[in-house]
């Protein structure tokens, strides 16, 4: 049996441009695809925390260190700049593989700019 697992994500990260009439789907600053292990072309989620709106898609590389976070062609659609977004990336393993695996998981900042990384999702706590 394989599982689909979260790989990667980019967690908040603020669009930047939405180019409807541009060719590919989301750029994506060069720093935030290394850090987070997403590769230019791979298939992706983005789920927009503004308007609750979700697409799939795909990683296109943009210039390192430029914060950008484009959303094109008919994504643009979905998304605006100044929206937060999530990005995620996802891969398929079998149990054993699952048991050992820890997903890359990038927080940003303003601009774009990594604040952190961490391997796991802290535990949700029921409210007091």
């Amino acid at each position: 049996m394989h599982l689909n697992m979260l790989k990667a994500k980019i967690h908040r990260a603020t669009v930047t441009h939405a180019e409807l009439h541009y060719e590919g789907s989301i750029a994506i600053d060069g720093l935030l695809l290394d850090a987070s292990g997403i590769r230019e072309y791979e298939q992706i989620h983005a789920w927009n925390i503004n308007n609750g709106k979700r697409f799939v898609t795909y990683a296109l590389r943009a210039e390192e260190g430029s914060g950008i976070i484009s959303v094109n062609g008919s994504a643009a659609h979905r998304a605006q700049p100044g929206d937060l977004i999530i990005i995620a990336a996802f891969v398929h393993l079998n149990e054993a593989e699952a048991e050992k695996f820890q997903p890359t998981l990038v927080y940003v900042k303003e601009g774009n700019r990594i604040s952190h990384t961490n391997r796991s999702i802290p535990k949700q706590m029921a409210a007091a």
